[in-house]
């Protein structure tokens, strides 16, 4: 299909990208907004919903959410969690990941 959000893709196999390894783990940190502190919006909280259900580890802070998992795991799941966000109403979703970690 199309490369995700109009992102240009490099490879389809993320183990070339990322030189896959089953032990190492991957975290994503996302800043969705609008962004109300104490008050996570619906796009927020479908993106935290897209990651638990990917099975990941989940943690919801007060200026962002991170999810922890396999490396595959986790770029496996950004895409959906990226998706719904803004499918629920986020403006702007920023994205950082800290691979081998």
């Amino acid at each position: 299909g199309d490369p995700p959000l109009g992102l240009t893709v490099h490879s389809t196999d993320d183990r070339a990208i990322v030189g896959h390894d089953e032990s190492m783990s991957t975290v994503a940190e996302f800043t969705i907004e609008p962004f109300v502190e104490g008050d996570p919006g619906p796009h927020v909280r479908a993106a935290v919903a897209v990651a638990e259900a990917a099975g990941l580890a989940v943690d919801v802070g007060p200026f962002g959410t991170s999810v922890e998992g396999g490396t595959a795991d986790v770029l496996d799941a950004v895409d959906a969690v990226v998706r719904a966000a803004v499918a629920n109403g986020a403006t702007r979703v920023s994205l950082q990941l800290t691979v081998g970690r």
